[in-house]
């Protein structure tokens, strides 16, 4: 094994002490067009939840019983989350929190990250990356969501109210 000839971080053979050196980053599309995945993304995401705004979820026949609760009766951390972003389109906080309280705090905060995700594609970054750590926290939030929305004593504060 080599040791480094000089305080100058390099080794006999010249390749710099930790290895080569970082290559450059590739170029990257800026405006529009570097942005074209956050956007799409963006607009399919706005038409779901116009079309949601404009169905109301509340009136059957319009979308699917959730699986879960149809089968077993329990609530899933999902149930009511259509009914949710209908209340939360049309302002009515309360209601949506009566619904599905997880999706109204979630909700703000993928709108957060996904504004992130468009300004740094817009300006040719790459998009913000999580630690795995919060991907490991969202799941135990959701699973113990899913398990506490369900207990008798927290459903009527949890669990999507009758519609």
């Amino acid at each position: 094994m080599s040791e480094p000839s000089s305080r100058s971080g390099t080794l006999p053979s010249g390749v710099p002490v930790g290895g080569p050196p970082e290559p450059e980053p590739e170029h990257r599309v800026r405006g529009p067009r570097g942005a074209a995945a956050p956007l799409a993304t963006g607009a399919a995401v706005a038409a779901g939840v116009a079309y949601v705004g404009l169905v109301d979820p509340n009136r059957p026949g319009h979308f699917l019983t959730c699986p879960l609760l149809a089968l077993t009766g329990l609530a899933c951390p999902g149930c009511g989350g259509l009914r949710a972003t209908h209340d939360l389109v049309h302002l009515d906080v309360a209601g949506a929190w009566s619904m599905n309280p997880l999706w109204v705090l979630v909700a703000p905060l993928l709108v957060g990250l996904w504004s992130v995700w468009l300004v740094r594609a817009w300006k040719g970054r790459p998009g913000p990356s999580l630690p795995p750590s919060v991907a490991w926290t969202g799941l135990v939030v959701l699973v113990a969501f899913g398990v506490l929305r369900n207990v008798p004593g927290l459903a009527e504060w949890l669990g999507p109210s009758p519609s």
